[in-house]
């Protein structure tokens, strides 16, 4: 394992056992249900790898920012995630049963208590950054501004709504990746974000390098999540091998071939180790946590 991949991989432990200790009393905190609290328990603390906690944790240390600051907007951006999960889980979406290796949300309770364990974790989450005392009111608007947009239909929504649109069609490798753009890296642009948002007197040239790396990185996760679709093991990915080729679903793959797709994830890997050029070592984590997602087996 190179030093970079063990960086990522030890920095990743560190940022869940941070996180799941953090998620765990939030979603303990005055649960009107105790069946939907076990529902939203067992999809956010089931595992999961905390990238995207683990990207804004990194961002906030290459600006400067403490860790206490970012810890709010980390797990903020967990809960989106684990919420945009079990949605895209239900029948009426993916129609998956498997997922980090366990029964979806809806298998394991019921349907109707997975669309609400869905809506609660998503309404937890924006209450999360509205009370974090870390963090100025200024600092919370516009994380609040900036997470909404990335989930809701400019970002998040609207990609998997394009995702649900392109099943059995044929897409342009244009098409996919604004598909992409928007499902995948819209959540991971704004995990950067978030996390450079926690340092007093960010620039604006800063914003715009790391949502330059942040676009790449997205884009490179897809590709890889692809790849690991047709070449993963289900023991290893926690989730059905082969279930995009199965729903007819355009892929990275599918358009550019295998070893089209691998090009293009260096290409991206690339750009995305360019975008960190101004930054020092400080930056070092992000560099780390970008050929982690390129070198991932699940």
């Amino acid at each position: 394992m190179s030093d970079r991949l063990a960086l990522a991989s030890d920095f990743l432990e560190q940022c869940r056992q941070l996180i799941d200790r953090q998620l765990e009393c939030s979603i303990q905190d005055g649960a009107a249900s105790p069946r939907l609290d076990d529902a939203m328990r067992y999809s956010v603390l089931g595992g999961g790898k905390r990238i995207r906690p683990a990207l804004c944790l990194a961002a906030a240390q290459a600006l400067g920012s403490d860790q206490a600051s970012a810890l709010a907007p980390a797990c903020a951006l967990e809960l989106i995630h684990a919420y945009s999960l079990v949605h895209d889980d239900l029948p009426a979406m993916d129609d998956d049963d498997l997922r980090r290796g366990r029964p979806t949300v809806h298998i394991a309770f019921d349907e109707a208590t997975a669309i609400l364990a869905g809506d609660a974790l998503q309404t937890l989450a924006f209450s999360l950054l509205c009370e974090a005392p870390e963090l100025s009111d200024g600092q919370r608007m516009a994380m609040i501004r900036t997470l909404a947009r990335a989930s809701g239909h400019q970002g998040m929504v609207g990609g998997q709504a394009i995702d649900l649109e392109s099943v059995g069609q044929q897409r342009t490798i244009d098409q996919l990746e604004t598909m992409h753009r928007h499902k995948t890296g819209a959540l991971i642009e704004a995990s950067v974000r978030l996390g450079a948002l926690t340092a007093n007197g960010v620039t604006e040239p800063q914003l715009v390098s790391l949502s330059r790396f942040a676009r790449a990185l997205g884009l490179a996760f897809q590709v890889q999540d692809d790849l690991l679709d047709i070449e993963g093991d289900t023991e290893v990915i926690g989730k059905r091998q082969g279930s995009d080729a199965a729903r007819e679903k355009p892929t990275y793959p599918s358009l550019l071939g295998t070893s089209g797709a691998r090009e293009h994830l260096s290409k991206l890997l690339s750009q995305a180790h360019q975008a960190l050029n101004g930054f020092g070592e400080e930056a070092d984590t992000l560099r780390a946590m970008a050929d982690y997602v390129v070198e991932r087996s699940h």
